[in-house]
């Protein structure tokens, strides 16, 4: 059963807690007991490919799906060709100590995919197992990669409309562009003129709108989320740590009980907190390492123990991680609170009215003790990428090279040589202006698709499929909002105006 972080005593069965997407109360759905698993669970993931492996894990979260319904939506979200790689999360190994685990090669080219091309189809399912009749609005908030993922997950979906909305100067292009040709009846997209954490509180005040909520209920809609404070966004990243303990496993890296380093590069926490659920469950992990940019709000945090969202917001190479106010951090300080809900809405309301909160010492040590954090400027960002290339010949976007540089970081000042695995959360091309001046300097001003060939030159890795077809797809109307807008142009869009 899952409650909300903020208390109440409503229990919701795991169907349930997909179809709403956030509690009445604010809070986001955590799962009452997580379960636990030993060693010979994990050894055993060995000789699993991928969609066996998301079973596994899938089948100890999702109770209430039986086994046949989670592997039909497994198959369908990994199966056939959706991923352009047979083991859809494949570790490369770059040297004895260091691994990167490669989540972008599904149909968006980002690690988003690992979750959004599974949660159409669970949610598809909770409308059956609840009987829910209305149309369900799926309002999602995006710094860049959740919104195409999304789109193209919930694309012509029965019963389900897709609303997206994107900073509209704090994307790349080739972000923007992938999300204004997305095709489907049922989808559409809207640029809000401010940065992210505008467009993630226009999103939430959305859903804590009581009377725009009964409005929309009378026509025939009820609001859900596909942001990582979905819980069916947030479970099916679990999977990708376990699979790559286990692929380590099976090459040799590790021994059975080893513990290993996963850095993270992170904006919004979802990414590592899915790793801090695989922690729970029993996975050998000896630290979480978040890696921040310049909008260092959680390394900081993890640091000091203030939550401080008033600062500089900074538009950087890494604008998936452009976020000052991280969401699923809530989820954690839940946990860690000893599932105190009454202190968890305290800091939150602290958040929403002064900009801050402060956690106790001991909640403090219960974060460092495993979490670890730092962050990368820009030009740490592109010094990165060039020397990650010149070393291994590997080429790595700046979310995946800021995660790398903050690994170097924890190294030096720990002297932990703890095999560490770095997980790489978009492919080089989505970000192809910034990757391709890390390696040579300057280029022309040449178009994006132009940058594309030059960059799969250089790298000697072909263009993503999806990345190359962008460029004869027709550019799709799309509607540019004020953030104080965002409810107003949810009413036209459903009224099809």
């Amino acid at each position: 059963m899952y409650i909300s972080t903020r208390g109440g005593e409503e229990q919701l069965t795991a169907a349930q807690a997909i179809l709403k997407g956030i509690a009445g109360n604010g809070g986001l759905y955590v799962p009452e007991d997580i379960p636990a698993i030993d060693h010979t669970w994990i050894a055993n993931l060995q000789e699993m490919n991928y969609c066996e492996r998301a079973q596994a894990v899938l089948n100890l979260f999702l109770t209430d799906y039986n086994a046949d319904e989670l592997a039909a939506c497994i198959q369908a979200a990994y199966g056939a060709d959706k991923f352009d790689h047979s083991e859809v999360a494949p570790v490369v190994k770059l040297d004895a100590g260091s691994y990167i685990l490669e989540l972008w090669h599904g149909p968006t080219s980002a690690f988003k995919d690992m979750a959004l091309q599974l949660l159409p189809h669970l949610l598809s399912l909770s409308l059956e197992k609840t009987g829910e009749n209305a149309q369900i609005v799926i309002l999602v908030a995006t710094s860049g990669d959740t919104g195409k993922a999304a789109l193209e997950g919930f694309k012509d979906v029965k019963q389900i409309r897709m609303i997206v909305f994107y900073p509209q100067d704090g994307v790349s292009e080739i972000q923007r562009l992938q999300m204004v040709t997305q095709e489907g009846n049922n989808v559409a997209v809207v640029a809000v003129t401010g940065n992210f954490d505008d467009t993630q509180t226009g999103v939430k005040q959305i859903f804590n709108d009581t009377a725009f909520n009964a409005q929309l209920a009378e026509e025939g809609y009820q609001f859900s989320s596909a942001n990582s404070i979905n819980w069916g966004r947030l479970v099916p990243q679990i999977v990708y740590y376990f699979s790559a303990y286990a692929d380590m496993l099976k090459k040799g890296a590790i021994e059975t009980g080893e513990k290993v380093n996963f850095v993270v590069p992170t904006g919004n926490f979802g990414n590592i907190l899915a790793g801090y659920y695989a922690y729970r469950m029993g996975l050998p992990i000896n630290k979480l390492i978040c890696a921040a940019n310049s909008n260092n709000v959680l390394a900081d945090f993890l640091q000091t123990g203030c939550y401080d969202r008033r600062r500089e917001f900074h538009k950087t190479l890494s604008p998936s991680m452009d976020i000052l106010i991280s969401s699923n951090l809530e989820r954690l300080l839940y946990h860690l609170t000893g599932e105190n809900a009454g202190q968890v809405s305290e800091w939150m309301k602290e958040l929403n009215e002064k900009g801050s909160y402060q956690v106790s010492e001991p909640v403090l040590a219960a974060l460092q003790h495993l979490f670890w954090a730092d962050w990368a400027s820009d030009s740490q960002t592109t010094e990165t990428i060039a020397a990650v290339h010149e070393k291994f010949g590997y080429t790595c976007d700046p979310h995946t090279a800021v995660a790398w540089g903050v690994c170097e970081k924890y190294r030096a000042q720990t002297a932990d040589q703890t095999k560490a695995v770095i997980l790489s959360t978009a492919s080089p091309f989505k970000f192809n202006t910034s990757v391709l001046s890390a390696l040579q300097g300057s280029f022309d001003g040449a178009d994006e698709f132009v940058i594309l060939e030059q960059l799969s030159q250089l790298s000697g890795w072909p263009i993503p499929r999806q990345l190359a077809a962008l460029e004869q797809k027709q550019r799709l109307h799309y509607i540019a909002c004020k953030p104080q807008e965002m409810a107003k142009t949810v009413q036209e869009i459903l009224n099809n105006k």
